[in-house]
């Protein structure tokens, strides 16, 4: 409710001509402030008119009148600097440390905007969207407007952690990179121990093997703890136990132990052995995925070479053990996307703005208005209120505003909750 509160003061949605001091002096807002998000009053440097008094100071809200004595801010100086307690409920007089009374003012919210906010964001069932039958009434541009804004705010989130990783290398972007692709290729549900695998086997030890696939699939499968499964019972899965008790004696190695990979409800292709075989393939033909990016023109080029097709043992198997009748595709061309949305391009932004380059920013956001939308449960969701995405850049814009607006509840942050918001607001205060 006071987060509520101080929305409505922040982007003044009140009315001015209804507000009045309790006791009966007209308030009128000059300048609502700036929102403090650390410790002190909740809005700083305020300027408003208190009768006819232009009083310039902080402003204060609670709920209750009388939390200003529960959260000890009578005996706070930091808090003498408040000219006006706005408050729900006016329960008590309030004062400064001197003793002073601070003027007060009651802000109700009218109840179809109260209504409205916790429509927005109590909880609600995962697959729906709680604007759904209001977003068809919002002007396109709008909309489209905030996809904007949302899609540049995951590209740089995602480039951030692109950034991060070769920051934690000491500039080593080509690592940087192979952990980034490691993670991708876990599909969500694989993602953390393919990235715990990735960090424990450096590229550069890798490297050292790279004329050998054979000693760098034994590296990542020792490593992974799967040769310890008792399907791993083959005469190839043998030899690799052997190589990689080699290697790892050499390198001073240890398994991961259990690094959770996930098996169940995931599809063949997706099973962690396959993508771990395509990790060490990509690996052994001398790796520099980070110099592939930078001089990708074309992302179809980049996507071809994901779908890099898997030889011998892996041409025909999902795990170890017995051959399939036929051999499969390696990955799909809508995962191969996926990838270049998760690697490609947040690798390209992160670079670009490492080394100043605007082309490369602008090429790795490009891509993504060159993808077709992936379809997913989250873009889903917004098809329910009739906005469907364009591209992946759309795509991606959505699963923002679905992650860190409206699982958070976030709404009076979305710009679509604020529309919505506001026009309650102000028909009634």
């Amino acid at each position: 409710m006071e987060r509520l509160m101080q929305y409505v003061w922040q982007h003044r949605l009140l009315v001015n001509s209804d507000l009045f001091t309790t006791d009966g002096r007209k308030v009128i807002i000059v300048d609502p402030g700036r929102l403090n998000t650390s410790s002190g009053p909740d809005f700083f440097n305020a300027k408003v008119y208190i009768g006819d008094q232009l009083w310039a100071g902080d402003i204060e809200i609670h709920v209750k009148a009388s939390n200003w004595f529960g959260h000890g801010h009578h005996g706070d100086p930091a808090y003498d600097s408040v000219v006006l307690h706005v408050v729900d409920r006016d329960d008590t007089g309030v004062t400064r440390t001197n003793g002073e009374t601070i003027p007060q003012m009651v802000m109700q919210c009218a109840p179809e905007f109260h209504r409205r906010y916790a429509t927005l964001t109590d909880p609600a069932p995962t697959e729906t969207l709680p604007c759904a039958a209001e977003l068809r009434d919002i002007p396109a541009i709008y909309l489209h407007d905030w996809l904007g804004a949302a899609g540049y705010e995951r590209v740089y989130a995602k480039a951030g952690h692109a950034a991060d990783l070769a920051a934690r290398f000491t500039g080593d972007w080509e690592e940087a990179a192979y952990v980034l692709l490691a993670r991708a290729l876990g599909f969500n549900t694989n993602s953390d121990p393919m990235e715990r695998l990735a960090l424990s086997m450096p590229l550069r030890f890798l490297r050292k093997h790279s004329d050998s696939l054979f000693s760098i699939e034994a590296l990542f499968f020792g490593q992974s703890g799967l040769l310890d499964d008792p399907r791993a019972a083959d005469d190839y899965a043998s030899r690799l136990r052997t190589e990689y008790g080699f290697l790892a004696h050499k390198f001073s190695l240890r398994p991961l132990g259990l690094p959770g990979w996930k098996r169940g409800g995931v599809r063949p292709a997706s099973l962690p052995h396959r993508r771990i075989a395509l990790l060490a393939a990509m690996v052994a033909e001398n790796f520099h995925l980070m110099d592939r990016v930078a001089h990708t023109e074309n992302i179809d080029d980049f996507i071809e070479w994901l779908r890099r097709p898997l030889t011998g043992y892996w041409a025909d198997r999902f795990g170890f053990g017995a051959p399939g009748n036929a051999t499969y595709e390696t990955i799909s061309r809508q995962s191969a996307s996926i990838l270049a949305i998760n690697v490609a391009v947040p690798l390209a932004v992160a670079y670009g703005t490492a080394r100043g380059d605007e082309d490369m920013i602008a090429r790795g956001v490009e891509w993504l208005h060159s993808l077709p939308a992936e379809k997913n449960r989250l873009t889903t969701i917004f098809g329910q209120g009739g906005l469907y995405p364009r591209d992946a850049f759309d795509a991606q814009a959505m699963i923002q505003i679905r992650r860190a607006y409206c699982e958070r509840r976030a709404c009076i942050l979305c710009r679509i909750g604020h529309r919505l918001l506001s026009q309650r607001a102000r028909r009634r205060y």
